[in-house]
Parts: C-alpha cells; structure tokens; sequence
C-alpha cells in the first residue's frame, strides 16, 4: 500500500469474534490496522478498501459468518437531493451552523443526553466524557465538530474527518426533542454540502447494513456508491453485482 507515493509495510491484525451490535445472534470479527502513526493520505487510501476509525483504531469487519456491512460513500458532484431531503431542508432555515475544531463541554452534554435517550438498548449506553473522548478523536489526526444551533443553542454535532479528497462522517448527534426536524438527515446533507465547498470529491458514510434498523438509512442517499468485489459500484447497477 502506498502512502505519499512511498511504499512502506502496513501490519493487520485480527480480534477475537464477539456479539455483533447491530444484528442479533450474529458474531462480530475485525481487522485491525496496527500502526501508531497514520498520515491523511494512507488513511484515504485505506476509506477506499472498506475501512473505518474509532478513536486511533482504524478498522474493518472481516466477520466469519455474515458479510452485511456495507461500505457506502457519496460522489458529491453528482448527488441528487430527494423530494424529502429537500423538504428537511427548507424546516430547518431557522438553523445556523459552523465549523469548530475542538472538542467542547457543551457539545459532550448533548451527546450524553442523545445516547442516554435514544440509545439505551446499545453498546454505547451510558454515555460517558471518555467514551466521547475515546471515539471521536485520534493520536494521528483531528477531526472537525460541524455544529447545528438554533438561537445559541446547539442541537446538532456532526464529527467528520477531512482528508485530501474527501470527507469521513464519524458519528452524529442530536437533540432528542427535535426529532421532528429530522436532524440526523439533516447533517448528512450539511457534510455534502461542506464537502463541495471544500472541493471534496467524496463523502464517506461508514457501513450501511440493510437488515439494521440502526443503519439502513444511508441508501436514502442517491446516488451513492457500496464497495464490492468488484469495486466501488453506484447504486443502479448494484442488483447484478454479487457483494
């Protein structure tokens, strides 16, 4: 694998297999990038072979009995909004937001309240600040937080990664009580928007696992592109592909 244009060895490693989070009676088993120092450019390299981070761990599921977890990602030039997403769009003018680069404290109390809430039955339940800690950052790089306010008060994070060519959503988080303004849906389309701003080719969403509840959603996303055998594929011609 190349990094810079320098070729330089990369280890992987397997975990044990453990209870799957997301689908029942399944069993979970990871490959683990076991390196201390990763540059940008690797890691965009390894978001294109299917792999994800949490906190410095950069993964991705090698599961023995199940192959359910999708790659997914958006090319942003050629995203399409739905009717739907149009409509999210068009309630939520009253909001404002902005691009910060640090953690804050008011940010973690919303992320407690967001898990304590609507993730009680979750591996994530109960929030705590080193949880938070833990998972939204890393020792090799720094995400940004995109930040949802109405009236000063903060609503909404977005912690995404940006990258030479693209951006990586990490994780999301909202105020439970406005879930009628449909927040989650909400910053996936400010990230799409960020990323053209910036320029960015791609938007990474993590996983799409069609039998998850959880993670069904991101194939709302059109066109999106799900990492195949045979590469990454757009979504009209997925049908015919054997994943």
């Amino acid at each position: 694998m190349n990094s810079n244009s320098k070729s330089r060895p990369v280890t992987v490693g397997k975990t044990k297999t453990f209870p799957c989070s997301y689908l029942e009676e399944q069993q979970e088993q990871l490959l683990v990038l076991q390196e201390d120092i990763i540059d940008a450019g690797l890691f965009e390299q390894l978001l294109a072979l299917g792999f994800r981070r949490s906190s410095s761990m950069i993964y991705k599921p090698q599961c023995p009995h199940c192959s359910a977890c999708l790659p997914i990602r958006l090319e942003i030039d050629e995203f399409k909004l739905s009717k739907r997403q149009k409509r999210t769009l068009k309630n939520n003018q009253d909001l404002s937001w902005k691009i910060v680069d640090h953690k804050t404290d008011e940010q973690y109390a919303l992320y407690e309240r967001y898990v304590n809430t609507r993730h009680l039955d979750g591996p994530m339940y109960p929030a705590t600040p080193e949880q938070y800690d833990s998972f939204a950052t890393a020792s090799w790089t720094q995400p940004v937080f995109i930040e949802l306010s109405i009236a000063d008060k903060l609503i909404g994070v977005a912690v995404t990664d940006v990258l030479p060519n693209s951006l990586s959503a990490i994780y999301s988080y909202f105020d439970p009580n406005e879930h009628k303004r449909s927040l989650g849906s909400l910053l996936i389309l400010l990230q799409t928007k960020i990323a053209k701003m910036m320029q960015k080719q791609f938007l990474y969403l993590g996983y799409q696992i069609d039998d998850s509840r959880k993670m069904n959603y991101k194939r709302d996303y059109r066109p999106h592109q799900i990492l195949t055998h045979s590469g990454w594929v757009t979504e009209i011609k997925i049908k015919n592909i054997n994943i």
